[in-house]
C-alpha cells in the first residue's frame, strides 16, 4: 500500500446488511497486534467527530432534498477529515474507517440518483490535500452481497434508519455502483464475498491482514 503520509487508512464498505461491522475491530485488532508501536483508530461516517454525529443522526432519519443530503455527507466527512483523520494519519497512525467517499456514490448516487459529476466535485473540493493529492484510503475492503440476501439479514436487527428501509431495488444499485467504484480502481479494493459464513469471511480478513504492509 503506498501512502503519501506517515498513516495507513482503510476503509470498510458495502450495503446495509453485507456484514462488515462484525469484522472491523477484530481487524484492528489483528493489526495493532502485527504493529504494536503503531495506533490503530476506528472511526465512522457519517460521524467520527461530535459535529460528524450530529449530522449523522439527521443524515439517517431525517427526510431532505438530494443534495442536501449529498452536501450534509460531505460537510460531515469534511470535518472528520480535519478533525481525525488527517491528524491521525499525520502521526503515523493506522486509521480504519466504517464508510468513506465510496458510500456516498453508491448511496447518494447509484441509489438515490445523483449525479455523479456532482459526487466527483465534491470528492475534489473536501479531500484535496495541499500537495495536490487526493485523501483516498489505501486500502478498502468491500463487502460484496445480492441485495435480496442482505434485506434478509437486515430484517434480523435493530430499527431500521431511513436508508435501510429502502426498496431492493435501490440496493442492487447501491451495489452496483460501488462495484462500478472497485472496477475503477482495482488497486485500491479488495473483494470480500459476504455470502459466506462471518467464520470463512473472517479467515480471508485475516490473511489480508497478514498482508498488509507497512513501513515501522
Amino acid at each position: 500500500m503506498k501512502s503519501n503520509s506517515p498513516g495507513i487508512f482503510i476503509s470498510f464498505e458495502g450495503i446495509d446488511g453485507a456484514g462488515k461491522s462484525t469484522h472491523i475491530e477484530r481487524f484492528a485488532q489483528l493489526l495493532q497486534e502485527r504493529y504494536p508501536n503503531r495506533e490503530v483508530i476506528i472511526s465512522r461516517e457519517p460521524g467520527g467527530t461530535p459535529l460528524g454525529e450530529r449530522l449523522r443522526g439527521l443524515l439517517l432519519d431525517a427526510p431532505m432534498n438530494l443534495e442536501t443530503e449529498a452536501l450534509l455527507m460531505f460537510a460531515a466527512r469534511r470535518e472528520h477529515i480535519a478533525q481525525v483523520i488527517e491528524p491521525a494519519l499525520q502521526a503515523g497512525k493506522i486509521v480504519i474507517s466504517d464508510r468513506f467517499t465510496d458510500a456516498s456514490f453508491a448511496y447518494q448516487g447509484g441509489g438515490r440518483g445523483l449525479s455523479l459529476s456532482k459526487l466527483n466535485d465534491l470528492e475534489k473540493w473536501v479531500q484535496s490535500r495541499p500537495d495536490g493529492s487526493l485523501l483516498q484510503p489505501n486500502l478498502t475492503i468491500l463487502f460484496d452481497l445480492p441485495g435480496e440476501i442482505a434485506q434478509s439479514r437486515r430484517s434480523k436487527v435493530r430499527a431500521p434508519d431511513k436508508f435501510e428501509k429502502m426498496d431492493l431495488n435501490f440496493f442492487e444499485k447501491v451495489r452496483q455502483e460501488y462495484l462500478r467504484r472497485s472496477q475503477e480502481d482495482p488497486d485500491r479494493f479488495y473483494l470480500v464475498d459476504a455470502t459466506r459464513t462471518p467464520e470463512v469471511i473472517w479467515d480471508d480478513l485475516n490473511a489480508l491482514g497478514q498482508k498488509v504492509q507497512i513501513d515501522v
